[in-house]
């Protein structure tokens, strides 16, 4: 069956990225077309970038880079969560992105965001790093607003036409992670 990871792209105190998270997986997991799991990037503990070869050479180095590259491995694609801070995803996401290469290869990946623009300019900059990783982007995208979808700039109370958009993204990973298994068999 199909495995989708569910990335927590926030390690802050106090994020709002925890409730938005496991609302994408409670969503997912009524789902029967695929297993999801999340991740949250703080049960790994990833430091600054610390492996001294490149990521693409696939030669790591460090007991937390194999311990990431083998979760993410274990998947056919993602669904990242992010926050936008200053126009841009967080520092946390693009490090724990940043330390793998092949593993992300040739798998789908979709967005549910979140800030004060809906988290839209955090999203523009993921998809470019996903051309580079031959992450296939999908379409659809949940954009959560801090004012309207959260009580205070808080507690997550997300508007109810956002299900629909999440399983459209759902949808869209779920297809594409499949369509791509014959190029992750092939490498």
């Amino acid at each position: 069956m199909t495995r989708i990871g569910i990335i927590l792209g926030s390690t802050r105190p106090g994020r709002n990225g925890e409730s938005v998270a496991k609302w994408v997986y409670e969503t997912a997991a009524r789902r029967t077309d695929a297993e999801f799991e999340l991740v949250d990037l703080l049960d790994y503990k990833l430091p600054l970038l610390d492996e001294a070869m490149p990521p693409s050479l696939g030669q790591y180095a460090q007991p937390h880079t194999h311990e990431w590259a083998a979760k993410i491995a274990s998947f056919d694609g993602f669904v990242m969560v992010t926050p936008e801070y200053n126009h841009s995803t967080s520092g946390a996401l693009k490090n724990a992105i940043d330390f793998l290469y092949q593993e992300w290869n040739n798998k789908a990946v979709g967005f549910v965001s979140y800030g004060a623009a809906g988290g839209t300019r955090a999203v523009e900059h993921l998809r470019l790093i996903a051309g580079e990783l031959m992450l296939a982007d999908v379409r659809a995208q949940v954009a959560l607003s801090l004012f309207t979808d959260f009580e205070n700039f808080s507690v997550f109370k997300p508007g109810e036409h956002h299900v629909q958009g999440l399983n459209t993204v759902l949808d869209q990973v779920v297809t594409w992670s499949t369509a791509l298994s014959s190029l992750r068999a092939a490498g």
